[in-house]
């Protein structure tokens, strides 16, 4: 039986397997880069061991220091998470030529499966549906374009070894086809340390669908339903769920069935998934086999009760699979949100830095039975390197159906506290707040569909922001007695602190071009439960609400009760007011006295300064590649530079015709974000 257990991997999957590890009584030891030398699995592991440089290429895939960590901790098995070594058949063979127990599947299984080519063509030979495309090895761009003109754009180019939407792109002419094999396969090589590329039809408006398996040495394996995972950007998966909204009993049954097939086929025996692009008619096409533990796996966990880290241990220990499939219950709905360091608002583009505020909501059952849990691999005051994926924590929910697991999501979005990096969380709680999401409606297109301009915030809610113009003025007048209060105040009769408030509530990242909006607040009672009387100036009613909060200065979130409903958001003080971020869209709420609001109206407005003929680099990276020269004409589209950032390479492009002034950097510099790359003239 495993005594102690390497996990060769970082971040939130060293924290989960070292949680079930922990309750198994298994010893677990952590690995560690320079990067990582004060992250939190190094912190929760019993013993850790540095194993090199930042970069993945020097520490985490280098397979000698791997051993090395192993040997010199005594550790007689390792789990390799996901990514990097996970899906490598020779660091396998390695670890059994060593006596070390590897907790995945045989490197047989890996071979067949794992390599998306080979998968494609064993899957072909067993009947299996599969997506038109070329599965033989590219050798440059020229083939990769006749390869696409033969199978007819769009295409998906992909990487063999590739996996997390890392060295993927779709084409939808020579041109892109081109760009995107050179992107993809300097990916795959930089991510995998394989540059093997394939290339597929691409199928628009599809359904991503996965079927988890199961197996163990015995030739057992069952399935254990399936996760929807349609919402994603740049071929990265965003939001998971399971089951899945659109699939019938018939369906689900076919696609497991035909997936135990399949890792049977390769004498399967761990935890693996089968993935399935299904069209609009549950027409199903097999898409690739992940042979290692998923990223979205506590949805499935969420709904069947299994823990699946767990059951690989056991697997890898030989012992036969307990769970039989006529055991495969699904129970209730689980949803998964990827909080990312990406900056929503510039494209998604990646952020760095140090997490100043990282609270996120309590795990654990609440009231109504709903369950909240948070993995995660980073703490409060910890940093977030530029050498790795940008997953900060995967934020799951459940609920005994959708509906109450998505508002649990909401509501633990709401009160999820991150600070001192850009993050993706307005931009989930957009999707979320969305009908076609609430309706089930999604396709793996649904963000270019609903966003083809970017995510510039989501829809303002007016009924929103009359509650949280209320709050707000509540706030400045508790932050107002608070400092009347203070060591030698003036007593109550002289401190002159207005009985009515004007606010203003500005959107100030919209979707939509929205006026600010104008408040009167009369608010009512000293403490406690406060009577606020909020008049929008029309010829309506004034609106009255019961507002009460336990607010204080300070706090950056505002939990309140509006009607005895509960309404929170985060906030932060501002000249004049709060900055307030509240399900995916910021407002600058400014709160004067009636006489200052006055005087606010004659003030000039302060215009940004001009970067329209700058090309700044949108986010913290290393410029790869500078595409064109001083004095060339560009035209609106054209390319102009590559920046690598978290192991993605992100083409720059010209906005317009122009013509290159200066360029202030080369290939190999590194660029903090908004730096300068080149000026334009329009000569």
């Amino acid at each position: 039986m495993i005594k102690k257990l390497l996990i060769a991997n970082r971040g939130e999957i060293a924290c989960r397997v070292i949680k079930t590890a922990r309750k198994m009584g298994i010893k677990t030891v952590a690995v560690y880069s320079d990067a990582d030398r004060n992250a939190l699995h190094v912190e929760v592991a019993d013993e850790a061991v540095h194993i090199g440089a930042p970069a993945a290429s020097e520490s985490y895939l280098v397979m000698d220091k791997i051993i090395d960590a192993i040997e010199s901790t005594g550790a007689d098995a390792v789990h390799p998470g996901y990514g990097f070594l996970s899906e490598n058949p020779e660091f396998a063979k390695l670890l059994d030529k060593k006596g070390i127990t590897f907790i995945g599947p045989n490197p047989h299984a890996i071979v067949s499966m794992g390599d998306k080519i080979t998968s494609k063509k064993l899957a072909q030979e067993a009947g299996v549906s599969c997506v038109p495309g070329h599965m033989g090895l590219i050798e440059d761009a020229d083939e990769a374009v006749k390869i696409s003109q033969k199978v007819g754009y769009p295409v998906m180019i992909k990487a063999s070894a590739g996996g997390g939407g890392k060295g993927m792109r779709i084409a939808y002419n020579d041109e892109e086809a081109r760009e995107g094999f050179q992107s993809s396969k300097n990916e795959a090589a930089n991510s995998f340390g394989d540059d093997r590329i394939f290339i597929e039809k691409f199928v628009e408006e599809p359904r991503h669908i996965e079927i988890q398996v199961l197996g163990d040495k015995h030739g057992n394996v069952i399935y254990l339903g399936e996760r929807e995972c349609s919402i994603q950007r740049r071929n990265q998966k965003v939001i998971e769920e399971a089951p899945s909204p659109f699939l019938d009993e018939k369906t689900r049954q076919a696609m497991g069935a035909e997936s135990v097939a399949l890792a049977k086929a390769v004498q399967y025996d761990s935890a693996g998934t089968v993935e399935f692009i299904v069209d609009k008619d549950k027409n199903f096409y097999f898409l690739e086999m992940n042979t290692r533990l998923q990223v979205e796996h506590p949805v499935t966990e969420l709904i069947t009760g299994v823990d699946l880290v767990e059951q690989m241990i056991k697997s890898a220990q030989g012992e036969t699979l307990s769970i039989k499939q006529k055991d495969v219950t699904l129970n209730g709905w689980a949803i998964e949100s990827r909080i990312y360091a990406e900056d929503p608002f510039r494209n998604f583009l990646p952020s760095i830095g140090r997490l100043v505020r990282y609270r996120p909501p309590s795990e654990g059952t609440l009231p109504n039975g709903a369950i909240i849990r948070n993995d995660t691999g980073v703490f409060e005051g910890g940093e977030i390197s530029m050498y790795y994926d940008p997953m900060i924590a995967k934020l799951c929910t459940w609920g005994e159906d959708r509906a109450t697991a998505i508002g649990t999501m909401k509501d633990a979005l709401d009160t999820f506290e991150l600070d001192g990096i850009g993050h993706n969380i307005p931009f989930l709680q957009a999707v979320y707040d969305h009908d076609r999401f609430e309706r089930g409606d999604i396709t793996t297109a649904f963000i270019a569909d609903e966003y083809p301009d970017g995510f510039e915030g989501a829809s303002v809610n007016k009924g929103h922001v009359r509650k949280i113009a209320a709050i707000c003025a509540l706030m400045h007048d508790i932050s107002e007695h608070r400092a009347a209060d203070i060591s030698g105040a003036l007593p109550n009769h002289e401190r002159h602190i207005p009985d009515v408030w004007a606010v203003d509530v500005r959107a100030t990242e919209s979707d939509a071009e929205v006026e600010p909006m104008h408040y009167s607040a009369d608010i009512n009672g000293d403490s406690g439960l406060r009577t606020i009387v909020m008049d929008d100036g029309t010829d309506k009613a004034a609106l009255e609400m019961e507002v009460t909060t336990a607010w204080a200065p300070g706090h950056a979130l505002v939990r309140a009760f509006v009607d005895n409903a509960p309404f929170n958001f985060r906030a932060e003080r501002c000249a004049e007011g709060f900055r307030v971020w509240h399900r995916g869209c910021a407002y600058k709420v400014a709160v004067r006295s009636p006489r200052a609001a006055e005087l606010a109206k004659l003030m000039p407005v302060k215009l940004p300064p001009d970067t329209s003929n700058m090309l700044l680099c949108p986010m913290p990276g290393v410029i790869v590649k500078m595409l064109v020269a001083e004095g060339d004409t560009v035209e609106d589209g054209q390319a102009l530079a590559v920046v690598e950032a978290m192991k993605m390479e992100n083409t720059l492009r010209a906005e317009k015709r122009a013509v290159v002034a200066k360029i202030h950097c080369e290939a190999g510099d590194n660029l903090a974000v908004d730096e300068v790359i080149m000026d334009f003239s329009l000569g």
